[in-house]
């Protein structure tokens, strides 16, 4: 009887470490699937919250010159992180827009789970913080899942012939934009700038995970 106590316990706290439970605000650096720093990123045509229909193509530098690249920022209205971080986004867009960088916000949510994250809300949303940028639905989230993104938000930026340059995180704080210590974008656009290669190319993207059917 003990030996069949004993058995039962082994096999009780092997399921224990076998089961690990959905953090829907874990971490992710990359997935297997989607784009990988060094790959060139398609470009789409998603709708816009006036209605327009925008690409990347679209979007140019300062005074209607090219783009020298893109800040492709999957985010979305309803996600704790990216809440905290829109006053960053509207900030990065504000200082590098005008250089050539514009900010190119993509909202992945799927809806019918996160009512919050509509095309409505997302106006007024948009409305209600100023977003100098464009912000866009992925209608039906097809974009998404060809970048690769994970989490809101989820940062992949691009330079002007949509190499991706770097993928991850805005900076190392979500909780305090007073306490960042690493500004991870504004480091790997300056290392663009300088002909370098960002380094680190490569971090994990905080956030809550895209709500997909």
């Amino acid at each position: 009887m003990k030996k069949l106590l004993g058995l039962l316990v082994l096999l009780a706290v092997g399921a224990a470490f076998v089961f690990v439970p959905k953090n829907e605000n874990a971490v992710s650096a990359s997935t297997e699937d989607g784009l990988k720093v060094g790959d060139i990123a398609p470009d789409f045509k998603l709708r816009n919250i006036d209605g327009r229909m925008i690409s990347l193509a679209d979007l140019k530098g300062a005074n209607g010159s090219p783009a020298k690249g893109y800040i492709v920022t999957f985010t979305c209205n309803t996600c704790p992180y990216a809440v905290m971080y829109e006053d960053r986004i509207i900030e990065l867009h504000n200082k590098y827009a005008a250089k050539g960088w514009p900010v190119v916000a993509i909202q992945p949510n799927d809806p019918s789970i996160k009512a919050g994250d509509s095309m409505e809300e997302m106006k007024i949303r948009a409305k209600e913080k100023g977003f100098p940028f464009v912000y866009l639905f992925d209608d039906g989230q097809k974009v998404y899942p060809q970048y690769g993104a994970t989490r809101t938000p989820h940062i992949f930026l691009l330079d002007s012939t949509k190499k991706v340059r770097y993928i991850g995180a805005i900076d190392n704080n979500p909780q305090d934009a007073e306490a960042v210590t690493k500004r991870y974008v504004e480091e790997a656009i300056a290392a663009v700038e300088a002909g370098k290669e960002p380094d680190p190319s490569l971090t994990k993207a905080i956030g809550c995970g895209i709500k997909a059917k």
